[in-house]
Formats: structure tokens, sequence, C-alpha cells
């Protein structure tokens, strides 16, 4: 089953920035998903168990890590990624 999710990282430190960077850094680093940061969040898409691997794993290094973070993410069991020959993307 192909899933979306759109992930939001907030750790709870000064050097937030860098902090995040590695977080989309590693969530790229698995081949088997598609990771689209932005501005807001960051979304993942590909087969259920690959994304939900790819996020746990991320999660789980990034508590270890950072102590004290928090991870909201908003999981749509369909694949909606933009893509550019959809109607949904084109700009209003």
């Amino acid at each position: 089953m192909q899933v979306s999710a759109e992930l939001s990282f907030y750790p709870l430190q000064d050097d937030f920035a860098e902090r995040v960077r590695k977080v989309i850094a590693r969530l790229q680093s698995f081949p088997d998903i598609e990771v689209l940061p932005n501005r807001i969040s960051t979304q993942v898409f590909g087969e259920f168990d690959a994304v939900n691997h790819a996020v746990s794993c991320v999660m789980k290094e990034s508590f270890a890590e950072t102590g004290h973070a928090v991870f909201v993410i908003k999981w749509l069991g369909t694949d909606r990624r933009p893509r550019p020959d959809k109607p949904e993307y084109q700009a209003v």
C-alpha cells in the first residue's frame, strides 16, 4: 500500500535548525522513499513499510541524540505526492 506522510520535527534545543536539517538528510538516505522538504514540514512518500521504517529509525535516532524533541506526523493511506501533470498541482 502506498502512503503519504507529513512530518514536522521540533527539537527543543537552541540549535534546532541544524537538527532539523539532519533529520531531513537522514530521511533522504533511505532509497525506497521519496522525501520532499519544504519550509513548514517534510513530506514522505512510498510503500507503507518503507516509510514507516524510515520514520521510525529517524525518530529513534533523534530521540537518542536530542533527548527532548517533538514529532508530529500525519498519515494518508494513498500516494498524494505532487505531480506536475495533475490539475491540482497547477498554480492558481
